[in-house]
């Protein structure tokens, strides 16, 4: 890519630059599109992303927004590497409703949340690089749809639970096939390989393109933006050697085991203690590499604080 035309990383700056008012316009463009109306923030609101440094632990920005109906909303967008990630995705909604509701008000004031997660790194099986995901009762023996009896300003009127309930879209960000021909599209484009088409028309992107051109930045933020780069490419190394090697040792651990045995208790028994191994070995690469916290090594491997401490 010629340098004039180099973008910043959207996870970068989603944390560090588009919380500026003046930039609402690039992740209101991303939502509009998601979405599928017209979104416009209308404040940024506290959360897990405010933390500055490279090692932070989260990495979560919470948009109070309007839509084109005059509702307001709650967006989350979530950018984190997690082992356990689908409940890592309902805590942070769960923790969206509950922080922007005043207490004592009533139920009326939750308001409705959309999370999107955006996904640098393989979730598990699945083909397709977005998938939506939302609550719908639906009758055990007739099939049809439950709706609910809602009070609004203007009397009694059936509401169906997906407008109370969350929604959830999760973009895989690795699994875009790079040919960008809807707007959708060229939005996955610029996530996974940081491009933007100069003729553009897509919503956010035209913005993306004026104010968040690596040439552009200053100095000190050029050097803050390389230097969490190369963290990023460092920690994603660390983790797939070390899980290279912890699944090998794991793996060669179980079937010894499950050999010995001669039987489908003792097959068991060697897998269960093999996946264990597994774990372990990955987190003792990891550690002896000295790169992770502890803390660090805990979420990547799904292992207490406390057996990383006995390693």
């Amino acid at each position: 890519m010629d340098a004039c035309n180099k973008y910043i990383r959207f996870d970068w700056a989603a944390k560090r630059m588009l919380r500026d008012k003046a930039n609402f316009a690039v992740l209101e463009g991303l939502i509009t599109v998601l979405l599928g109306e017209k979104i416009e923030i209308e404040e940024i609101l506290e959360s897990e992303g405010n933390q500055e440094t490279s090692s932070d632990k989260f990495n979560r920005v919470d948009i109070k927004a309007k839509n084109s109906k005059g509702e307001i909303i709650i967006v989350e967008v979530q950018l984190t590497r997690y082992v356990h990630y689908l409940e890592r995705i309902l805590y942070g909604v769960s923790k969206a409703i509950t922080e922007h509701i005043k207490i004592g008000q009533g139920y009326e004031h939750v308001k409705k949340v959309y999370s999107i997660s955006i996904l640098y790194f393989d979730l598990g099986q699945g083909s397709d690089y977005l998938y939506h995901g939302k609550t719908v009762f639906k009758g055990v023996h007739t099939g049809d749809t439950l709706q609910v009896n809602t009070k609004q300003a203007d009397g009694i009127r059936l509401s169906t639970p997906d407008n109370v309930f969350p929604e959830y879209y999760i973009i895989r960000v690795n699994e875009f096939n790079d040919v960008a021909k809807t707007p959708l599209e060229e939005w996955l484009d610029y996530l996974k390989n940081n491009r933007i088409n100069d003729s553009t028309t897509t919503p956010g992107l035209q913005e993306a393109r004026e104010r968040l051109q690596y040439l552009a930045m200053s100095d000190k933020e050029r050097q803050a933006y390389l230097s969490a780069m190369e963290d990023r490419m460092l920690e994603m190394d660390v983790l797939n050697t070390a899980k290279m090697d912890g699944l090998a040792e794991g793996r060669a651990e179980g079937r010894a085991e499950g050999r010995a045995e001669g039987r489908a208790e003792g097959r068991a028994e060697g897998r269960a203690e093999g996946r264990a191994e597994e774990k372990l070995a990955l987190a003792r690469n990891l550690k002896g590499m000295g790169v992770l916290t502890d803390e660090q090594i805990a979420n990547a491997t799904g292992l207490s604080i406390e057996e990383i401490l006995q390693l």
